[in-house]
């Protein structure tokens, strides 16, 4: 009898262990490759990733830049990614979370960065997004913009336009638009102690 309730208990336990393997979630291709994408990950000291979900939600993640150098240097700028599922066939949706005076960030956060529209690549990686992102805090473009304004200004006055992003980022007024304080915090104004 003894050994019949053993029987029982292990055919019990293999029904369950088999209910558990069935609701284990099976990842698509994109999740796949991001997955990859995130272990080959080789960011710059000034930026970091952060899974506001939890690493369960693989798909939607922040990335904080800090530039090092040039206009922006002492800010902080956020972005969400939201990775579509059939990503690498399409590139993450990515969005500045910062209120930002940038030639190629509009005030909503739209980003014009090429490698996120017509010279997507499935080869491309969230490490090629990042440091385009990077790259256009450390050179913006004025031939590509979506603030068009900002991009007339950095294009005839530098010295103005290097004005109005310190005002930006300090949380003043550039025209009629507040920006939030986005400096980081012991950085001066302009970006050193």
């Amino acid at each position: 009898m003894i050994n019949l309730f053993k029987v029982r208990a292990k055919q019990k336990e293999t029904a369950n262990n088999v209910d558990d393997k069935k609701h284990i979630k099976k990842q698509t291709a994109g999740e796949l490759r991001l997955h990859k994408d995130l272990n080959e990950l080789n960011l710059p000291s000034s930026c970091n990733l952060k899974f506001p979900n939890g690493k369960d939600d693989l798909m939607f993640f922040e990335v904080t830049i800090r530039p090092d150098e040039g206009y922006y240097l002492g800010g902080k700028f956020v972005f969400s990614f939201h990775v579509p599922s059939i990503y690498p066939h399409e590139p993450p949706k990515v969005k500045c979370e910062t209120k930002v005076y940038h030639p190629n960030i509009d005030l909503e956060g739209n980003v014009c960065l090429n490698i996120l529209r017509e010279d997507w690549k499935p080869v491309l990686s969230i490490n090629t997004i990042i440091y385009g992102l990077y790259h256009l805090f450390t050179q913006p473009n004025h031939e590509d913009p979506l603030n068009h304004e900002a991009a007339q200004v950095l294009r005839d006055n530098p010295k103005e336009f290097e004005s109005n992003v310190r005002t930006a980022i300090e949380g003043g007024y550039v025209g009629f638009t507040q920006f939030t304080r986005s400096l980081v915090p012991g950085t001066g104004s302009l970006g050193i102690e």
